[in-house]
C-alpha cells in the first residue's frame, strides 16, 4: 500500500473552498476544480515508496512491475496502465458542453493527429491519448448537470413555451425557434435532433443575435413555469457566454438534479455539462474532450457531429448495489472501473474492499485504517493510498478511538 499526494487543477470553473472544505485542509486562495487521483500521464499521483525511500509518479511505480501493481486479469484487458482515473470535481461554474469518443474513434483520432504532427499540447488537438472516456458522477453536495438528448416532443414543448413568451412582451418570435421546432418535428427523431443541433453550433452571428432575443424575453418578466430549471439554466449559461450556441442547446439536452449519495454514468457519445456541485467523478484513464460550446476553447464542428450519438436517452441514473454489511457499489455499464462507498461508524467491523486489481482510496472523513496480509497503512481525513492488485484482500476499519463516522471511497476495476 501506498499513500499518494494528488494533483490540483485550478480550472477557472472550480470552486475556491468546496475541495478544501471536503478534504480537510486550507484553501488556496484560488479555484480548485479537480483533483485528480490516479496515474494518467498528464498529472499522475505521487506515491510514497517505503522501500526506497523515494516519492514517485504512480505511473512509474506501476511501469516497474504492471503485474504486481495491476493483476495479470488487468494487463491482459487493458494493457500495462491503470485503467481508471478519479477525480474530486468542484464546479462553482458550468463546465464545457462536451463529449467523449468511443475507443475506436480515441485511437483512430489519436493516430491521425500524431501523424499530422500536432504537439500533444497543442489547443486544436481533439485527442490527448487513445482511450476512450466512459465516466459517472457521484453527488456528494446537490449537483446539477446537462445530460443526453430529452426526447424531441419534450424539447419542442419548452420552445414552443419560449414562442408563447414573446407574446407576454408583444415582440416577434425568432425565426430561429420556428426553425427548431421544425426540425423537431422529424419522423427521424435522432435525425431532427442532429439537425437542431447542427442549425445551433453552425449558425454564427444569427443564433447570437436570436439567443439574445430569447434571453431578453425570459427575463423581462414572462412565465418560466412549469420550466423553471431548464429556463433558468439558458439565462445563467447566457450570462456567462453571452450568444454562444451551448446556450440553446442546452434545451435539447435532458436538465438534472442531482442528491447527494445519487449517480449518473455517461456512455461515449453522450453530450453532457456539469454546472454546478461537489462529486466523485471517476472515468477510463483518458484526457479526451470534444467540446460543443460553453468554452471558449477549441470547438471541432465536423469531427463533434462524428462522435455525438443523437439518439434521445433517458437519465442514465446509476443505482447502488448493497453488500452484505450495507455498504454500497456502483457499477457502470464500463470494464474499467466502479466506485464503492465505505461509511463506517466508530465502532463498526472491518469492511471488506471491494477490489478487482488495483485500487485508490479516498477518505473524505474521519481517519481509516486498512490491513491486508501484506501489511497496512492508515489514513487521515484527506489522505488517498494506492493498492497494488497483490495486496488484494484488503480490510477497512475505523481508527481506534474514534468519536466520529468516517467516509471513504474506493476505485477499482469493474472486472469481475
Amino acid at each position: 500500500m501506498y499513500e499518494i499526494e494528488n494533483v490540483l487543477r485550478d480550472y477557472a470553473w472550480g470552486s475556491t473552498t468546496a475541495i478544501a472544505a471536503l478534504l480537510g485542509r486550507p484553501e488556496s486562495g484560488g479555484p480548485e476544480a479537480e483533483l485528480w487521483i490516479g496515474a494518467h500521464p498528464d498529472s499522475p499521483s505521487v506515491a510514497q515508496v517505503p522501500e526506497d525511500g523515494t516519492a514517485t509518479p504512480l505511473d512509474a511505480l506501476i511501469a516497474r512491475d504492471p503485474e504486481h501493481f495491476l493483476g495479470a486479469e488487468s494487463v491482459g484487458r487493458f494493457g500495462p496502465r491503470l485503467p481508471f482515473l478519479a477525480k474530486i470535481l468542484a464546479a462553482a461554474q458550468p463546465l464545457s458542453l462536451q463529449v467523449h469518443p468511443s475507443l475506436e474513434q480515441a485511437r483512430t483520432g489519436f493516430a491521425r493527429e500524431n501523424a499530422e504532427g500536432l504537439a500533444a499540447n497543442a489547443p486544436n488537438r481533439n485527442y490527448r491519448d487513445d482511450n476512450h472516456k466512459p465516466e459517472m458522477i457521484f453527488a456528494l453536495t446537490p449537483f446539477e448537470a446537462l445530460c443526453g438528448f430529452r426526447p424531441a416532443a419534450e424539447t419542442r414543448k419548452i420552445l414552443a413555451h419560449v414562442a408563447a413568451a414573446f407574446d407576454s412582451v408583444e415582440d416577434d418570435v425568432p425565426p430561429l425557434i420556428g426553425s427548431l421546432l421544425d426540425d423537431l418535428d422529424a419522423t427521424d427523431e435522432g435525425g431532427g435532433l442532429r439537425t437542431a443541433f447542427e442549425r445551433l453550433i453552425t449558425g454564427g452571428r444569427s443564433v447570437s443575435d436570436d439567443t439574445a432575443l430569447v434571453v431578453a424575453a425570459l427575463v423581462s418578466g414572462a412565465p418560466l413555469a412549469p420550466y423553471e430549471a431548464e429556463l433558468n439554466t439558458v439565462i445563467s449559461l447566457n450570462e456567462k457566454y453571452p450568444g454562444d450556441s451551448g446556450v440553446l442547446i442546452s434545451l435539447l439536452l435532458n436538465r438534472i438534479s442531482l442528491a447527494p449519495g445519487e449517480a449518473v454514468y455517461l456512455p461515449a457519445g453522450n453530450v453532457h455539462a456539469y454546472l454546478h456541485g461537489l462529486g466523485v467523478e471517476v472515468m477510463a484513464s483518458s484526457d479526451n474532450v470534444l467540446r460543443g460550446g460553453l468554452t471558449p476553447k477549441f470547438v471541432d464542428v465536423p469531427e463533434l457531429l462524428r462522435t455525438i450519438d443523437f439518439r434521445p436517452v433517458a437519465v442514465p441514473m446509476l443505482p447502488a448495489e448493497r453488500t452484505e454489511l450495507d455498504q454500497e457499489v456502483f457499477r457502470p455499464p464500463f470494464e474499467e472501473f466502479q466506485l464503492q462507498r465505505i461509511e463506517l461508524a466508530p465502532d463498526a467491523g472491518p469492511v471488506p474492499l471491494a477490489q478487482s486489481g488495483a485500487a485508490m482510496v479516498i477518505v473524505v472523513a474521519g481517519d481509516v485504517y486498512l490491513d491486508s496480509p501484506k501489511g497496512d497503512l492508515q489514513l487521515s481525513h484527506g489522505g488517498s493510498a494506492f493498492l497494488a492488485a497483490a495486496e488484494a484482500p484488503v480490510n477497512v476499519h475505523p481508527v481506534a478511538g474514534s468519536t466520529g463516522p468516517a467516509l471513504a471511497f474506493a476505485v477499482t476495476t469493474g472486472l469481475r
